[in-house]
């Protein structure tokens, strides 16, 4: 009798209840099974889909003459098992996308397996002996069976939250389960796989984007076979296919990076919730600032509040002063720049932080106010003098400055603003005899000729990292790569060059994302001394966000916050799904988003609303004109059965030349 297999593939599909399979025959080799992906004719073409199922007998109504053949087999051993599918299905029906949509973006897309080579030296370092009475309750907590299975371990930066994690972990391999460690950036990922190395050693696995397909395959296959029962990496580290899993670790869980931008659309704490609710593990949470859906569940006894007040490395909470920006010629206030020589005189190391780079914000006329905007976004270009362009930041877009205003003439038009560029500038010239580093999004992987004279990828983020913390560097600067988690015992000062940069976005985040980013890199000063400090330099003496977060004062900010929330029926007081349409063509934009409207406006629940149809924030990214509605209901339930139906009628009768973007629980609204 001949065998059939389903597949999955990684298109767009509406019904995601039935996951869209199609079948197929075996292949001539007879090496299909499932788990493995597999190449198969799709149309005029070949494209990659994963076995999900085998079945004796074909589908109803299908015969067995019009039933094509498995081209060939990819893989030798399957790559995932019907746990993983369960997953994948779980995230098809609750992000809204295709099957196979979701497990493209869980399995590694490496078509050659290399195991990769394990040290000959696997020793395991031991933890220090000693940990604080809180580190201590809280790890007790952490490992007593109790009706909680998910709790926060909410600490002020340096009060060793990443001590109980690894003992967590420990208590978890002991047991003979599996561990995975989630962390917001690829540059964290690179200290914490470092420090879980040298405690756990070839037990460890690490898992990101920054790695080849090839790497990350192998990686995936050692980690499937238990070889690896601890597991490092951002959001996508949360599909690791880890036997027996105990324990799922999200450090900085209030960093918006574990959402995901593109389809599907997931975050991986809702993933690691899921997990840990069928595999029968547990979930632990840390931050200094958790998020506003975190706060609340913490508050309402939902998750199970560990607290650790204390940093313990000798340090104390450094002592934050708002300074104000106006009036200052250049970027660095006569405050700031009296610290930072204070600060070398002593030994000791100054973090300079921008959540802006390039060398100015963007370029304008003076006298008729015209700006220069890329031509296939709605959106400032920004110039970077490095590169003598002026650069989009979401299309890529770049041209060269105009020597004058194309609209009157005027000679004087020029830049305004400043990002991470100008400041280097700047302090290079005012600290001549100091060492300084920048690093963002332009010098991270920096591609330079090696000795070769061959093109190779010079690692700048790790070696910057490095060299800072060994003491080389007295100056680093840099936007969010330096806010988080990095543990510097050399930073006496921490200067926040802008504040305001993110407050006036048009999403009820704003806010919330300010306060998050000044306390975390104000919590980069003084772990392993006292008297340290932080400048903070804003035009907003007075506003709320400003004097809060330099005071840490953590749960005033939260009780404001989720108040407004509250009163404007915001998350966490209420589920969004985000449904975006975009074209090329502005006019195809605007019916297909009242089209969408007008199915929608029949489905709305009772106490759900919609908001739009509008313009998004950023009308405009890469010469699609985007629209947007959102969907509004105190629970998730009425709102996403209402989106499952709104997909279904709206695909029947779709413009071709629109994309439709489905965003559930979305983070940013831009």
């Amino acid at each position: 009798m001949s065998a059939f297999y389903d597949l999955v593939f990684d298109i767009p599909v509406t019904n995601t209840s039935s996951g869209h399979s199609y079948t197929y025959l075996i292949d001539d080799k007879n090496e299909a099974a499932v788990g493995k992906r597999a190449m198969v004719p799709f149309g005029r073409r070949d494209i990659l889909g994963y076995i999900i199922a085998q079945r004796e007998n074909p589908p109803e109504n299908v015969k067995i003459e019009s039933i094509k053949k498995i081209r060939r087999v990819v893989d030798k051993e399957p790559l995932f098992d019907i746990r993983i599918v369960d997953i994948a299905r779980w995230m098809a029906d609750f992000y809204l996308c295709g099957l196979g949509q979701a497990l493209s973006v869980m399995i590694p897309s490496g078509r050659r397996i290399i195991i990769p080579q394990i040290p000959d030296s696997d020793e395991e370092t031991e933890p220090s002996l000693s940990i604080s009475d809180e580190q201590f309750n809280a790890l007790h907590e952490i490992k007593s069976p109790s009706i909680f299975n998910m709790f926060y371990l909410y600490g002020i930066t340096g009060s060793g939250k990443t001590e109980v994690f690894l003992r967590a972990a420990q208590y978890m391999l002991n047991e003979g389960k599996s561990v995975i460690y989630l962390v917001p950036e690829i540059s964290l990922t690179h200290q914490t796989a470092q420090m879980i190395g040298s405690r756990f050693g070839s037990q460890a696995a690490t898992l990101h984007s920054g790695m080849s397909p090839t790497a990350r395959l192998a990686q995936w296959v050692r980690i499937q076979r238990g070889d690896a029962p601890i597991v490092v990496g951002p959001r996508s580290a949360v599909f690791a296919p880890v036997p027996n899993l105990g324990l799922i670790i999200i450090d900085e869980e209030h960093d918006g990076s574990y959402k995901s931008g593109n389809t599907p659309r997931y975050h991986a704490r809702q993933v690691a919730l899921h997990r840990c609710k069928t595999e029968g593990a547990r979930l632990v949470m840390g931050s200094a600032t958790p998020s506003a859906e975190a706060w609340k569940l913490m508050s309402d006894g939902g998750i199970k509040r560990l607290d650790l007040t204390k940093r313990l490395s000798g340090g104390g909470m450094p002592q934050i002063k708002p300074v104000n920006l106006a009036n200052t010629q250049g970027c660095l206030t006569k405050e700031l720049k009296d610290e930072i020589r204070l600060t070398a005189q002593m030994g000791k190391q100054t973090i300079l932080f921008l959540n802006r780079r390039g060398f100015a914000h963007f370029f304008h006329c003076p006298d008729c106010g015209w700006e220069l905007i890329c031509k296939r976004c709605s959106v400032s270009l920004t110039w970077h003098k490095n590169r003598g362009r002026c650069i989009c930041h979401y299309c890529g877009y770049t041209e060269s400055p105009p020597i004058a205003c194309p609209k009157c003439g005027c000679l004087e038009a020029g830049y305004s603003g400043f990002g991470t560029e100008m400041i280097e500038e700047e302090v290079r010239r005012t600290f001549p005899d100091l060492q300084i580093r920048r690093i963002d999004a332009d010098t991270a992987n920096k591609k330079v000729n090696n000795e070769l004279g061959e093109i190779a990828v010079k690692r700048n983020l790790e070696d910057t990292l490095t060299l800072f913390k060994n003491g080389v560097i007295d100056i680093l600067l840099g936007t969010q790569m330096v806010a988080k988690g990095l543990n510097f015992p050399g930073v006496r000062l921490v200067g926040v060059v802008f504040a305001d940069t993110g407050l006036h976005l048009p999403d009820f985040r704003a806010a919330e994302r300010t306060f998050s980013l000044i306390v975390q890199v104000a919590g980069r000063a003084g772990r392993y001394f006292p008297d340290s400090k932080v400048i903070v330099q804003t035009l907003r003496m007075n506003d709320p966000v400003i004097t809060r977060s330099c005071a840490l004062d953590v749960s005033g900010f939260y009780d404001c916050e989720l108040k407004q929330r509250k009163a404007l029926n915001f998350p966490p007081y209420s589920k969004l799904i985000r449904f975006t349409i975009r074209s090329k063509d502005v006019k195809r934009a605007d019916t297909a988003i009242k089209r969408l409207a007008s199915l929608a406006e029949p489905l709305i629940p009772q106490g759900a609303d919609m908001l739009g149809p509008s313009e998004c924030p950023i009308g405009i990214i890469n010469d699609n004109h985007r629209r947007q509605i959102i969907f509004r209901s105190p629970s998730r339930g009425p709102i996403h059965s209402m989106a499952k139906e709104l997909l279904l009628r709206y695909e029947k009768d779709k413009d071709v030349k629109t994309y439709l973007e489905v965003d559930v629980d979305p983070i940013s609204m831009l």
